[in-house]
């Protein structure tokens, strides 16, 4: 490649989980770091950053995609932006990415991010470059002090799995389990709270795994780190995911009873309500452990809000193994739920697995359980009408004077009133849509 005037301008394009929303972030501000600015609403920006996600469905070809569409836009405009590809796809498909997409400029997985401006200055002096290198977590020292965010912000504590599920690219696309020093996320919640943060959700591919010792020596888990968090004068709000169940310890599940300040909400996916399926999956829970477990978070705070993810036409998945599924749906009754169509992740051990399932049969199966669990959450909206609760203000709604906010239970909550980005208001909450709620200020008496 020749060289290239360098960019003035960035757009960063994130896709996926609340992880990779975290690192697209983190992302922009090292590049607002070097000097560059936020693209205008509506452009693309001189430099285009893709932030991938490998967990969905045809994900590399949507990759392929994205960089023809931004191609043949910077063909019509007279001027190509400079191409990076970042995250989990990078991180899998690196050097084949390289080969098929000359537009790239750059490749950089999710463990390496930290030297994207280092990779800049290579790209603009017309040289390609990959880094998809996995050292630990050496990136977080490298990351710029974040000095403004909005009101709910992300702090990652823990990154990389060591579960195995046999569907699942997380171990080799994050690595294994490994858990940000106590010390460095103190002070980076610190950090977030003088930032403008009234709400901090903890990061992890699995969350609950997070392990340290505190300022004194002393292991503590991740209800420790929590209870510690809470301390912090200015921070309102604490939320944390994404948690696998093999390690929701006593410890957490008595948090949730006995921090206000943690939310009263769960995020705990299951998969599957069949323990054939779950064996299959390389689970290590069984349906009926899984139901145990939430009961105990009910009876730590028994208003608590309950989300999962699910994964339909597994291999070898029967329409009995699914009936399971959709009866374990009925029982929890969730108020928020994520469900997909398995899709063979390359590389993994159930892509090779026998009896793959037909499109037609996991479209029907995932179209029987969305209308359950659609159906689950407008009935939870409704069941909170008519309560009074705090609502973080989060950005301004569409119409004029129009507010859009959270509730402890996560729900988007849109009120009229005289507030601003970063309150925390009394609402009552009143109509129940199926994806959100309308509210009403609470006058201060």
């Amino acid at each position: 490649m020749t060289p290239r005037t360098a960019p003035t301008t960035y757009r960063v394009k994130s896709f996926g989980c609340q992880m990779n929303a975290y690192d697209g972030t983190r992302m922009g501000e090292l590049l607002a770091a070097q000097g560059l600015v936020p693209a205008a609403e509506g452009e693309e920006g001189e430099l285009v950053v893709l932030n991938t996600c490998h967990i969905r469905e045809k994900a590399a070809e949507k990759v392929y995609s994205d960089i023809g569409r931004l191609v043949k836009a910077g063909r019509e405009a007279g001027k190509a932006p400079m191409i990076a590809v970042a995250g989990c796809v990078a991180q899998a498909e690196g050097e084949e990415i390289m080969a098929r997409a000359p537009a790239v400029s750059m490749v950089v997985g999710p463990q390496a991010y930290h030297r994207l401006p280092e990779m800049l200055g290579h790209a603009v002096a017309g040289r390609r470059v990959t880094d998809t290198e996995m050292p630990a977590i050496a990136k977080f020292a490298a990351l710029p002090e974040r000095r403004r965010i909005a009101p709910a912000a992300f702090l990652t504590v823990q990154e990389g799995c060591d579960k195995f599920c046999t569907y699942c690219v997380v171990p080799y696309t994050r690595g294994a389990e490994i858990s940000r020093p106590y010390v460095d996320l103190v002070r980076e919640a610190l950090t977030l709270v003088e930032a403008g943060a009234k709400e901090i959700t903890l990061l992890g591919q699995n969350v609950s795994a997070w392990c340290g010792e505190d300022g004194k020596g002393r292991a503590v888990g991740l209800a420790g780190l929590i209870r510690d968090l809470a301390a912090i004068d200015g921070l309102a709000r604490i939320r944390y995911t994404t948690s696998h169940p093999a390690d929701m310890d006593d410890a957490l599940i008595a948090a949730h009873g006995e921090v206000d300040k943690l939310m009263p909400f769960l995020h705990l996916p299951v998969q599957a309500g069949s323990d054939r399926v779950l064996r299959a999956m390389n689970r290590s829970h069984t349906a009926e452990s899984y139901l145990r477990l939430l009961e105990r978070f009910r009876a730590a705070r028994p208003d608590i809000a309950l989300s999962g993810d699910f994964i339909v036409g597994f291999p070898g998945e029967t329409e009995a193994d699914f009936a399971e599924t959709l009866a374990l749906v009925e029982e929890v009754g969730y108020a928020q739920a994520f469900s997909f169509k398995y899709s063979p992740r390359p590389g993994t051990p159930a892509a090779t697995m026998d009896g793959q399932i037909a499109a037609e049969i996991m479209d029907d199966r995932l179209q029987r359980l969305q209308t359950l669990l659609n159906r689950d959450q407008y009935a939870f909206n409704r069941a909170t009408s008519g309560k009074a609760c705090e609502v973080l203000v989060e950005r301004r709604g569409k119409l004029p004077g129009q507010w859009l906010g959270k509730s402890p239970w996560l729900q988007s909550v849109w009120f009229e009133g005289d507030c601003a980005i970063g309150d925390i208001v009394s609402v009552t909450l009143g109509e129940a849509g199926p994806n959100s709620l309308a509210g009403a200020i609470i006058p201060v008496s």
